[in-house]
Parts: C-alpha cells; structure tokens; sequence
C-alpha cells in the first residue's frame, strides 16, 4: 500500500480528540473484556487490519480465550457468549452497518434487558468510537507495527 498522511502528526488536536472519547470509555462501567469484543467486531465488519491486530492483542491480554475471539464472527451461532454479550454485539453490528436500517427495536429491547440507558449510551459511543478509528485507518492505510 502506499503511504499516506499520518492524522496523528498533521492534526495532533483531532486524535487529543479521539483519545478524549476512548479515556471516557475507559473510565465507564462498560467491562474492558465486553469493549475489546466491540472493537474486534466492528473491525472485522470494516476490514480494519490495522484495529483486528491491535484489539485481538489486547484481548488476549485481558484473559479473553483465543476460541471466543476466533469465533466472534460466528457468535450467534455459539454458546461461548452471554446473552449481554450478545445483545452488545447485536447493537455493534447494527450500528456498524447503520445504512441497513439502523437499530432495529427487537436489539433495542434485548439491550433493556441487560444494559440501563447510561449503559446503552456508552455502547453506543463506543461502537461509534471503533467505527471511527477504523474508517482512520483504512483510509490512511495505517500500517501493522512489525
């Protein structure tokens, strides 16, 4: 791939941004076990090489079993996930694919069960965060470190 423009050395203050909303995502009760399989399913959804590398790292390192992540694709279709874990990767995929009718009111409803509104809204802010950082680094063609 040919290089492109770092965001982070031509404009330092958008990724200060960027790190704004990941430090406040960092600090909500959303479990860091549940937001690093938020990250690794919207990257997958986006084909962000670059966030599928960084966020399986730190999931292993978050004690997330090597099976759960090679399976995350195919969660509906495993036990391996709890159902709030379900519910979350319900939303992350809808939103995520946001231009194909948006959240749907049957995800909504899954997420009542498991999730009070506060709860919702971090979700929501950070599949939108991941979604972010992908769409970054696809279009920078933001290399893998060695």
């Amino acid at each position: 791939m040919e290089k492109r423009i770092n965001i982070n050395e031509v404009e330092p203050q958008a990724y200060k941004a960027m790190y704004a909303l990941v430090n406040y995502l960092n600090h909500s009760s959303i479990g860091h076990e549940l937001m690093e399989l938020i990250k690794i399913r919207a990257s997958q959804i986006n084909a962000c090489a670059f966030c599928l590398d960084m966020h399986t790292k730190d999931a292993l390192k978050l004690g997330i079993t090597q099976q759960k992540i090679f399976l995350l694709n195919a969660w509906k279709e495993t036990h391996l996930f709890s159902d709030s874990e379900k519910a979350a990767l319900a939303l992350t995929e809808e939103v995520t694919l946001i231009h194909r009718g948006g959240v749907s009111n049957e995800t909504y409803d899954q997420l009542l069960k498991y999730f009070d509104e506060h709860q919702i809204a971090q979700l929501i802010m950070a599949i939108v965060t991941i979604n972010s950082w992908n769409r970054m680094a696809i279009s920078t063609h933001l290399e893998i470190p060695e």
